[in-house]
């Protein structure tokens, strides 16, 4: 049988594991009393989002093509990212 979590139990569980780094997935798991791979899940879906820049999870196999995309869109944002900083930086002369 399985069980359906709320979307705020899901984001309260992510935030823990991000703000106890020092605990392995399983430990975080058990202390949240859900299955390790339900954990697991979510965080994989959580970086998959975050690596291509979209607010929604990407799911299933990605193409090559859909891995250069990611690449080259997280690729941008980081330039963009380094400009701001310069003229930032420029601007205070």
């Amino acid at each position: 049988m399985s069980r359906t979590y709320t979307q705020d139990f899901k984001k309260d569980a992510l935030s823990y594991v991000r703000s106890h780094r020092e605990l392995s997935l399983a430990e975080a798991a058990a202390n949240l009393g859900i299955p390790k791979g339900t954990l697991y899940g979510w965080v994989r879906a959580e970086r998959r989002r975050e690596a291509s820049g979209e607010g929604t999870p990407i799911t299933g196999n990605l193409t090559d093509e859909e891995k250069e995309l990611i690449r080259l869109k997280r690729e941008l944002k980081d330039t963009k990212d380094a400009l701001e900083i310069l003229k930032k930086a420029i601007s205070t002369r």
